[in-house]
């Protein structure tokens, strides 16, 4: 079992910028262009009056009262109240609204706990949600005003996508196998962008997306589409049941089992054997996907909180609230599983020695990532906000599944003086090793390359090489850091 002792000390001089010859090394002078926090509209701004004319009449008061709580905290709330009583609402009818408000909101509070505690940790940054293509080099960024911005490599145009019932973006998603379909988790809804790669235009029409939404199945808060793209599940922490969505035909079947509560987190295996199915709850399932039976796997004490699969399918890496080790699940066929998890990981406080005092690492697991190739692991770690000298930094194991399971320590990620990371995802074909995507606390999204031999991977070029080439080179390509303050 690996653990953060045998790790190198972390340097927090500057940034982690990449790896060479197994060492993780820092830079100072990292391009970023910048956007200003002022352009996002956070949440909590009152909005012009004028913002009822563009409103759908047709949604219920409720409905329009937590869009407003949302949108403008208690001002917002109490404006809506003030002009629906204006509209000729009795006082009977805001008394049942009330009732239903406050039972839905004290209901969902409770059951999405673990998905709240999530959203505390990275309420921070102006970055919501992130997504790369699986086939080229593009990506989708969520922002703090509920819009999402496309970037793809050595192009101007960058389109922004803007919708009515964009709102509380939780989750963003490509389809495999096609060039333009973006799913996205919503408040009420999941919608299906459809951006051709050839427009120019930086604004899609909202004709460009599909609404798709099932009666009490909100908030959408995880999305899965299956490895071929014929398939997308969508999961809300207040509804028991995932829909298994035929997103051609506008059409969601319904799997739903006792226990646990609603789904919270989603992940589907490489292979498309499997989909793991978390719940606020103590218990999460893994379901194989020929006959959608399934295995409930109860925790020994939080809810999982992150999960990731091997290339092949065959092994499950998961983290579990409030605790410091990954547990692993090991499976050799569609007919047969684990009998129990195995601790491959201890991340428990660790304190290394450094020119500014002692910096202590590890800490609650928040989310893991695997590169496409299986040899490199990203863990993203909780610091404690209340000391300085204890933040949350990414730990990079180098990984190996054959002919055994194998953690071995590589080192620390770190970004720049005071940010910390919130999100993190592997470029799905990096051809010189791997490339770890980092969106953090500052609004930076930095692109952390790791240049290795890979043993799947025949010729290509040398580190020196692919130091120097454009698709890598910080100064030559605009993927390389985009910055949201």
């Amino acid at each position: 079992m690996c653990s953060l002792g045998v790790f190198p000390a972390p340097v927090t001089a500057a940034q982690t910028l990449f790896e060479r010859n197994n060492e993780l090394l820092s830079a100072c002078d990292l391009p970023s262009p910048q956007f200003t926090r002022d352009t996002l509209k956070g949440h909590s701004r009152p909005e012009s009056s004028s913002r009822s004319v563009f409103l759908d009449q047709r949604d219920t008061l409720w409905m329009r009262s937590a869009g407003a709580w949302r949108d403008a905290g208690l001002y917002g709330l109490l404006d809506e109240i003030t002009n629906s009583a204006e509209e000729g609402m009795s006082l009977t009818h805001l008394t049942r609204w009330w009732q239903s408000f406050h039972r839905c909101w004290i209901g969902t509070s409770f059951i999405s706990s673990s998905f709240l505690r999530l959203h505390c940790f990275w309420s921070d940054s102006a970055l919501r949600s992130f997504a790369w293509h699986p086939h080229t080099d593009k990506f989708a960024v969520a922002l703090l005003d509920d819009s999402i911005k496309i970037y793809k490599s050595n192009s101007s145009p960058t389109p922004t996508l803007k919708h009515r019932c964009q709102r509380s973006v939780c989750a963003l998603q490509w389809k495999p196998l096609c060039g333009s379909a973006l799913a996205v988790a919503c408040q009420s809804c999941l919608l299906i962008w459809h951006v051709d790669p050839a427009s120019l235009s930086t604004r899609p029409s909202s004709g460009c997306a599909q609404v798709l939404s099932h009666p009490g199945h909100s908030p959408i808060t995880s999305i899965a589409w299956s490895p071929t793209g014929s398939l997308l599940v969508s999961a809300s922490p207040v509804d028991t049941s995932m829909m298994v969505w035929d997103v051609a035909a506008e059409s969601a079947v319904p799997l739903q089992r006792v226990g646990g509560g609603g789904v919270t987190y989603l992940s589907w295996s490489p292979d498309g054997s499997r989909l793991l199915a978390a719940t606020p709850s103590a218990l999460f399932r893994v379901w194989e996907t020929r006959m959608w039976t399934c295995e409930r796997w109860p925790c020994l004490k939080g809810s999982c909180q992150s999960a990731c699969w091997s290339p092949d399918g065959g092994c499950l890496l998961l983290s579990m609230q409030g605790e410091r080790v990954i547990y692993a699940l090991t499976f050799s066929d569609l007919t047969g599983g684990p009998k129990a998890a195995s601790v491959v990981a201890d991340l428990s406080e660790t304190t290394f020695p450094g020119p500014d005092g002692d910096l202590t690492v590890g800490g609650e697991v928040c989310s893991l990532s695997w590169d496409p190739r299986g040899e490199r692991l990203a863990v993203l770690l909780k610091g404690d906000s209340q000391a300085d000298n204890h933040p949350s930094v990414i730990a990079v194991f180098k990984t190996r599944s054959s002919p055994v399971f194998e953690l071995l320590p590589c080192g620390f990620v770190m970004g720049e003086a005071g940010a910390e990371p919130r999100f993190m995802q592997f470029h799905p074909h990096f051809q010189h090793g791997a490339l770890l995507t980092v969106c953090w606390s500052d609004g930076r999204i930095s692109h952390v390359p790791f240049y290795f031999s890979s043993a799947g991977l025949l010729g290509g070029d040398s580190p020196q090489q692919a130091l120097a080439s454009n698709t890598t080179n910080p100064s030559s390509n605009k993927l390389y850091t985009e910055q949201i303050s």
